[in-house]
């Protein structure tokens, strides 16, 4: 499930945002200011940034060359400054892409998309096949052989990571942050218990444990 960061300090843009992207099938976390931002991206995991510009603390450009000293995730910048300075100015940190404010919320969905397709490959609707297991995100069903697996939405979730990240070890942390999406302060065993259904579930063990780190899925061979 890709994870966005919204960097927006107008609350009212910041949360049409979220509500459209998370309708969409994204897992959102939202910043108003640009410090604020940083220390998020450090603590988590995000596939994409969207960032606008005019922030209090720190500016839209001081906060994307501190992601770029640190990661390469896609930047689309957002913001009503349209001159061509400034979108220049922008594309010197290499973004991703330029919207200018107002802007069709349709037409940044498939921005989204595009950009996500080409830096991992797909835009995260299509099902993903692995070995005999099929996961269609889009109706949030899978199957095993063709035959309807009864999964939880939150088992979906944590399958759909797992196989976007095929040859990742993943940490149970990173597994909360990206499946749980919110800062969770329970007992983290509770991945264990959610890979245990799963396991049960698929009927096979295609999900791995790397003792004292995490869990992965091996990569499938294509050839």
């Amino acid at each position: 499930m890709f994870r966005i960061l919204i960097v927006e300090d107008e609350p009212d843009i910041g949360e049409l945002l979220q509500n459209y992207l998370e309708h969409a099938g994204y897992v959102t976390r939202l910043a108003q200011e640009g410090q604020g931002a940083l220390t998020l991206f450090y603590q988590e995991t995000f596939d994409l940034v969207l960032l606008d510009l005019m922030l209090p603390k720190m500016d839209g450009y001081a906060l994307c060359q501190a992601i770029r000293e640190q990661s390469d995730v896609p930047v689309i910048m957002v913001t009503a400054l349209d001159s061509e300075e400034h979108q220049l100015q922008g594309f010197q940190f290499n973004i991703d892409d330029y919207v200018t404010k107002p802007f069709s919320i349709p037409v940044l969905l498939q921005k989204i998309r595009a950009v996500l397709r080409r830096t991992t490959g797909h835009a995260g609707d299509e099902p993903i096949c692995y070995r005999n297991l099929t996961l269609d995100l889009e109706g949030y069903q899978a199957y095993l052989g063709g035959t309807p697996v009864d999964l939880t939405r939150r088992e979906i979730a944590l399958l759909r990571t797992l196989l976007e990240n095929q040859g990742r070890v993943l940490t149970r942390q990173m597994l909360l942050n990206r499946v749980w999406s919110y800062d969770f302060y329970g007992d983290e065993r509770i991945v264990d218990t959610h890979i245990k259904n799963l396991r049960k579930k698929l009927e096979a063990d295609y999900i791995e444990t790397v003792r004292g780190v995490g869990y992965r899925m091996e990569r499938e061979n294509k050839t």
